[in-house]
Parts: structure tokens; C-alpha cells; sequence
């Protein structure tokens, strides 16, 4: 789906690093990572991506240097800093340095995609298809809203995210453990229960009386087969 969309992550932080790497990755993404910004800056300079994600803390170049560098070279890639810094004045640096969007640490993996599809679509890179059809369900990106049969059913936006991870990787069996990171971020250290309440109710919105839509695979997870219902 989004096989030529080459996105560079410079993040120091090997956790970020894997869970940025594996989500990207499931999403279609070809992801490239480095460590260091010197090692980025250099990357960029070699190869074509579509959009660089950045980390502000460092251990040799900041992300706000290495922001004023990339735009001093007139280089247009969309930039968007990661930081766990929140104030205010972090944000209008890094966007007075030349990055194009801002996402505070910690964050959902849903949360990034958003921010990402954005980027992308201001840049020209990404289609504007919004729309989702799956059997019976379409789903909606821009709106947030998700129709079965022809009607409207009302999602919490945990729920939105789960069937929208479902509807994009039809037939893969996601864990729990995966799932939590995708819909909650890599930091959530919530119950693991969690995530079959939210499959609960999305299952008894989608009138999946039979579970034959989200299908339990026991002892590892849940998996979307559009074509059961």
C-alpha cells in the first residue's frame, strides 16, 4: 500500500527505534534508521525519502541544528521532530528550525500515523483516498466515521483504531502485546486485558455475534477475515 513511501527515522532510543521500524514496516512503509544525526545528515544526502522523523535529543548533532542544516541546503523533506520535551517554546523552536510538525514522547502509534499521513499529504506523496471498503464495513480516515451495511456505527476512537488496523492487514493474527503498542504506544504498560474489553465492544458493534469477523486465536491474539461475516 505504501510500498514507495521511504520515510528515514533518526532516533537514538533502540525501543523507539523497533517499535517505529516494526509499526512503519506493517503499514507498508520502507523504513530506513540511524542512530546519530551526523549519520542521518548523511543518509539524506545519499539517498531520496519521503519524510524524515527526528528525535531532538541527540547524543552528537540536536534535532533542531540538524533541522536548520537540512533546510539551509534547501532540501524540502517534511520533517517531523519527536521530543519528550513539552513546553511551548521547544515547539516553536523546532518549527522556527525548519521542521514541518511536532510530536511529543510518549505517543500512540495511531497518533503518529496520523501525523505522518498529514505530512504526506501536504507534500504530495501520499494519496488522498480516505475511504476503506471491507465486506460489509467502510471506514472512513478523515471523518472518523465507519458504516456497516449502509450504517452508521459509533466507535470510541480506541475502537476506530483497532478495526482500522484490522481492515489494513486482513487475515494477520495480531498479539496482545502487539496491539497495545500499535493502539496505546510503546510506553503503555496498562493490563493486557484491555485490548479484549475494546474487542468486546467493537465485536458486539459490528453485530459479530459468531466472532467469525475478529476471529480469537487462543494464546496468541486476533486476527480480520472481512469475508466471514
Amino acid at each position: 500500500m505504501n510500498g514507495e513511501i521511504s520515510i528515514l527515522v533518526v532516533e537514538d532510543d533502540p525501543v523507539i527505534v523497533e517499535f517505529l521500524q516494526t509499526g512503519l514496516k506493517y503499514e507498508g512503509y520502507k523504513v530506513s534508521a540511524v542512530h546519530t544525526g551526523k549519520d542521518g545528515l548523511q543518509l539524506l544526502l545519499q539517498e531520496s525519502f519521503h519524510l524524515l522523523i527526528l528525535d531532538i535529543m541527540l547524543p552528537d548533532i540536536d534535532g533542531f541544528e540538524i533541522c536548520r542544516r537540512i533546510r539551509s541546503l534547501e532540501h524540502a523533506i517534511p520533517i517531523l521532530l519527536l521530543s519528550v520535551k513539552k513546553e511551548i517554546a521547544d515547539r516553536v523552536n523546532g518549527l522556527d528550525s525548519g521542521a514541518d510538525d511536532y510530536l511529543s514522547k510518549p505517543f500512540s502509534f495511531d497518533e503518529l500515523l496520523a501525523h505522518i499521513r498529514a505530512l504526506l499529504r501536504r507534500s504530495g506523496a501520499h494519496p488522498g483516498q480516505t475511504k476503506i471498503q471491507s465486506g460489509d464495513i467502510c471506514l472512513d480516515t478523515q471523518t472518523r466515521k465507519v458504516y456497516s451495511k449502509n450504517e452508521s456505527i459509533d466507535l470510541t476512537p480506541t475502537e476506530f483504531s483497532l478495526l482500522e488496523l484490522f481492515i489494513h492487514n486482513p487475515y494477520r493474527v495480531f498479539t496482545r502485546e502487539t496491539l497495545l503498542n500499535r493502539i496505546f504506544g510503546y510506553s503503555y504498560d496498562g493490563g493486557t486485558n484491555i485490548i479484549d474489553v475494546h474487542i468486546y465492544h467493537l465485536r458486539k458493534k459490528l453485530d459479530d455475534k459468531s466472532h467469525q469477523l475478529i476471529c480469537t486465536h487462543y494464546a496468541v491474539g486476533y486476527a480480520f477475515y472481512p469475508e466471514k461475516k
